[in-house]
């Protein structure tokens, strides 16, 4: 009874819970050197061995969904579950070695006073080492292996994310020293999130906005620009241009921190891609479970949804390609997945079609808006 006690406390930690700290460089030095440090004393021993490198296992099978305790924000978690890299392994042993190189070239990094992207980080190493490294997959599995090694951020360890992201819309952006940034001003193609979370956490944000609206495509994010789409609707509006990135995803972290009564609307295309860019947004994913819950926020699905199929011509739907059904298939495997979307997902499937936004260009180019209104004013999202 008194362990169920603390363990409904609001102070309680759940001890199931791992996660990546944010830590300063002399903290991420001082970790490499100790992963080094037990390295060399093993292979030192009077029976010396290489010993495996132990990683917090990154599969759905060591991973849950936690909710805020006072939020509606649910994010994929990881527990202390570990899988190891071995150099006796022969399928890992490059993977090992990877791990060991990416660890050294943040060591240099972090104690440069630098950040570098993650394709900065590969034209590096692919350089430095071509037997080992040929693509940029590679590099971003052994910088996941050292965030998992280490337990501390990417951006911790000196690695800044490569961001496509813009906004445009109701907000002033801040920071000391610099020019204010009005985004209702700008151009169609809207301020440019940088991929320094340093720099985004710093930004004074205000705004008078009513709504927070993500979409998927940077064509009809230009399209809603252009046509002062939030002036018609108070609305911060924001793109990742495709699946997001990590910098676009914390700076909507942020702006649901700043403006917490802001609904978050999604409008993506009603496919199955669609639907996991938006469920990227709303819980993070497994391969970075140790820091989703530092970008996850409360995104409700706007549309494109099976009810607007009425609206679209029979003509501008496709078919489902192949890759539409594995990702689908993926999808409905996915115990996060909130059982509204599953019916979705479901129709998609069971119909074989697919949908893209663009598809209501059907009813004129000034229908976009008009359909995002009516939806926003009816509460017509899940």
């Amino acid at each position: 009874m008194e362990q169920d006690l603390v363990k409904s406390s609001l102070f309680f930690t759940d001890q199931r819970l791992c996660s990546a700290e944010i830590l300063a460089p002399s903290q991420v030095r001082a970790r490499i050197e100790v992963a080094v440090l037990n390295f060399l004393k093993t292979l030192t021993a009077p029976n010396p061995a290489v010993s495996n490198l132990a990683l917090i296992n990154r599969k759905s099978d060591n991973s849950g969904l936690r909710q805020g305790l006072l939020s509606e924000v649910s994010s994929v978690y990881l527990s202390h579950s570990v899988c190891t890299r071995s150099f006796m392994r022969a399928k890992d042993s490059k993977p090992f070695t990877r791990v060991w190189m990416v660890m050294a070239m943040c060591f240099r990094i972090v104690g440069e006073g630098k950040l570098v992207t993650q394709r900065e980080l590969f034209y590096k190493l692919l350089c430095d080492s071509p037997d080992y490294f040929t693509s940029q997959d590679q590099v971003n599995r052994a910088v996941q292996d050292v965030v998992a090694l280490l337990q501390c951020t990417r951006h911790s360890l000196g690695i800044m994310a490569s961001s496509k992201g813009a906004v445009v819309g109701r907000l002033l952006l801040e920071e000391p020293g610099e020019q204010n940034v009005d985004c209702s001003m700008l151009g169609q193609a809207g301020y440019a999130i940088t991929g320094d979370l340093y720099a985004l956490n710093r930004l004074v944000l205000n705004s008078d906005a009513r709504y927070i609206i993500i979409v998927e495509k940077d064509a009809i994010f230009q399209r809603l620009a252009e046509d002062r789409f939030f002036n018609q609707i108070p609305s911060i509006i924001i793109t990742a241009k495709g699946y997001p990135d990590i910098a676009t995803r914390f700076f909507v972290h942020r702006l649901s921190r700043t403006f917490p009564l802001l609904p978050i609307l999604g409008l993506v295309d009603w496919n199955p891609a669609g639907l996991a860019i938006l469920c990227t947004y709303k819980f993070g994913s497994v391969n970075m479970g140790l820091e989703s819950y530092r970008y996850a926020c409360n995104v409700r699905w706007l549309g494109l949804r099976a009810d607007d199929l009425r609206i679209i011509p029979q003509q501008a739907l496709t078919q489902l390609t192949i890759q539409d059904v594995k990702k689908a298939k993926t999808l409905m495997t996915s115990k996060f997945l909130p059982e509204s979307y599953r019916v979705e997902l479901a129709i998609m499937v069971e119909k074989g079609e697919r949908a893209e936004i663009e598809a209501l260009y059907y009813h004129g180019f000034d229908f976009l808006g008009k359909y995002i209104g009516k939806k926003i004013v009816r509460a017509d999202y899940i």
